[in-house]
């Protein structure tokens, strides 16, 4: 008998032993369902913040390389204003030249743009990206503000230099590449809103079904036929 019981106290506890691993293995999926739902409960309304560049642009750019830049720019002689954008990683410069700067100044003036950031920045160091580290972007826009954007005079010149380019680039963006189709464009846009001339109706008289003849009267059978 006292076997038995032994026997019988094992297998109970090998029973129970059983039951609780199989009710926490069928518990846990649901619980961890549970814990999700709860927390995505909890955080309703509240942003989710990120950082996309986490440990990227590095050195970073402060207030005081941008207050360094400003001045460089504004000891250009061309450069009548200037404005400082750092934006997703892009540091852009803006400046106002003379109204009667041509392209060809205003490329001059971005290269001189160019050498006064990269004399504050480094460019190997704050415009190049390596195989681990993403760095900043680098546009620079002149242009000169006349009153006319579509004149001959007014000019755009952008110089962009990323961090994935070895040298920067220069576009002048105010003189289409293709110039006809950039005026077939002008044209299809002042044209659009023009009603389209439809052609004249006839005056041909559909009787039953039929297209009839159309009537005219000559002048001299009218009046033969009024005597």
């Amino acid at each position: 008998m006292a076997k038995k019981s032994k026997r019988s106290k094992r297998r109970s506890r090998r029973t129970a032993i059983i039951f609780w691993v199989c009710l926490i293995l069928i518990l846990t999926p649901f619980m961890v369902l549970g814990w999700i739902l709860l927390s995505a409960w909890l955080d309703t309304g509240s942003p989710i913040l990120g950082d996309r560049y986490e440990g990227d642009l590095d050195p970073a750019i402060t207030k005081n390389d941008l207050d360094s830049i400003r001045t460089s720019v504004r000891m250009i002689p061309e450069v009548e204003d200037v404005e400082l954008e750092l934006a997703t990683a892009t540091l852009r410069v803006y400046a106002d030249v003379d109204d009667n700067a041509n392209a060809e100044n205003e490329k001059a003036t971005a290269q001189s743009i160019y050498q006064a950031v990269t004399g504050v920045l480094d460019a190997g160091t704050y415009f190049t990206q390596t195989e681990t580290k993403k760095m900043y972007d680098l546009e620079i826009h002149v242009y000169n503000l006349t009153k006319n954007r579509d004149s001959d005079e007014f000019a755009y010149v952008i110089e962009t230099k990323t961090s994935s380019m070895t040298d920067p680039i220069l576009n002048v963006v105010s003189e289409p590449i293709d110039a006809a189709l950039a005026q077939q464009l002008r044209d299809n846009v002042e044209n659009r809103d023009k009603p389209t001339p439809t052609p004249d109706e006839s005056n041909e008289i559909t009787v039953g079904g039929e297209e009839a003849e159309p009537v005219q009267e000559e002048n001299g059978e009218a009046e033969g036929e009024s005597n």
